[in-house]
């Protein structure tokens, strides 16, 4: 069975996506899916962000769906009811840690300092969110956090087309979050063409 860490790292970028409407859920996963990008973080930013996440599991079954800006144990068990595949968290709340371990769901925190790294590996997480990335000191505190410990990255906030390469280029790095392929005001406008372009773009700059 192919793990996480393995999926993050076959895909190499991760579309970060605020959806407002859910009747945009199965479009954009078909202009995701069929532009080689099978995979989306769905943040709990928006208010259909639960039925949005079940209308794409329904209809791709094989897409590797995440929950993103999860801060409470609610927001975790409506997203394993929805049909996620893994959490994602903007900071790292040992509670919520807790919480998903004890589910047997995986989640990536966000750490941004040595201090909160520790306390992700002492309660046994080896993969991470390096956020917010840029405004946090980028590649250079990414590699200065990689050279101490031995843990996996998944660098979101500020990643773009500009410096995806930078960050990939890391042996520690699994994947990037990004949003810029997934733009909001392409997903309410329904512009599936453009938001397939973006994305076959990312993944063909990636590979």
């Amino acid at each position: 069975m192919t793990t996480l860490n393995e999926k993050l790292a076959d895909l190499k970028v991760i579309p970060v996506i605020a959806i407002n409407k859910v009747e945009d859920a199965v479009p954009l996963g078909k202009a995701l899916v069929e532009n080689g990008m099978p995979c989306a973080e769905i943040t709990f930013r928006t208010a259909c962000a639960v039925d949005a996440i079940a209308a794409m599991r329904k209809a791709f079954p094989d897409m590797l769906i995440g929950a993103g800006t999860v801060l409470t144990n609610e927001q975790v068990d409506q997203a394993i009811n929805a049909g996620v595949d893994f959490i994602v968290s903007p900071g790292f709340n040992p509670r919520t840690v807790q919480y998903c371990i004890d589910k047997n769901i995986p989640i990536v925190p966000g750490v941004n300092n040595p201090s909160l790294v520790e306390q992700a590996m002492e309660m046994g997480l080896r993969t991470l969110k390096f956020f917010p990335a840029e405004p946090s000191g980028g590649v250079g505190m990414l590699k200065a956090l990689t050279a101490v410990y031995p843990v996996k990255f998944m660098p979101t906030g500020g990643v773009s087309l500009n410096n995806v390469d930078d960050y990939l280029s890391i042996p520690s790095v699994l994947a990037c979050g990004g949003t810029w392929m997934v733009p909001t005001a392409l997903i309410d406008e329904g512009r599936w063409d453009e938001l397939g372009a973006l994305v076959k773009d990312a993944v063909a700059h990636v590979n």
